[in-house]
């Protein structure tokens, strides 16, 4: 199978976007209710310019969304993935370790010196794909979550870049 190509998201991704969540909302890593059929995918803090996608032979893959952690100026070097989804069919080609590689030379690229996420205890498989991918446990929110009966925690990982000073900008809306 070829490699994904990942490219920004463009606002005419919103349809196979809003598809692509539906179909892969797990509570293995959401812990927000599934998106509703009517859901837009772009919001008003997370449109096309927060998303990069994946694409397997022109089809739309998979997707990572990159945002700030907060919107405080004094938080503004960070970065933070705030959501990766890859289609089942998809799955086992590389499409998420490319997509989580995109994101950290986005996030060098925008001058950030960290990237952070949060990921649930029990995904073995993304917390497997973030370590090897230089992320760390940076802590754990233990039970954080109650999640089909089941308590679950929230772990916190993150990767540092070496930059030269502080870098200017912050969120924008």
């Amino acid at each position: 199978m070829p490699a994904p190509h990942i490219r920004h998201a463009r606002s005419d991704d919103e349809q196979p976007l809003r598809r692509l969540d539906r179909e892969t909302w797990s509570s293995l890593h959401a812990v927000s209710p599934p998106p509703g059929p009517d859901d837009p995918f772009f919001r008003e803090h997370a449109g096309p310019a927060d998303h990069l996608v994946a694409e397997l032979d022109g089809a739309v893959v998979g997707y990572l969304r990159l945002g700030f952690p907060t919107g405080l100026a004094s938080n503004a070097h960070v970065r933070q993935i705030r959501g990766l989804a890859v289609a089942e069919a998809a799955r086992g080609n590389g499409v998420g370790r490319a997509l989580v590689r995109a994101a950290v030379d986005e996030a060098r690229r925008l001058g950030a010196r960290r990237l952070t996420l949060r990921v649930l205890g029990h995904n073995t498989a993304a917390r497997g794909l973030y370590e090897s991918e230089g992320f760390t446990v940076e802590g754990v929110h233990p039970e954080e979550f109650l999640l089909d009966g089941r308590y679950v925690d929230d772990v916190l990982m993150g990767r540092s870049f070496t930059t030269g000073g502080p870098t200017g900008g912050g969120p924008t809306t």
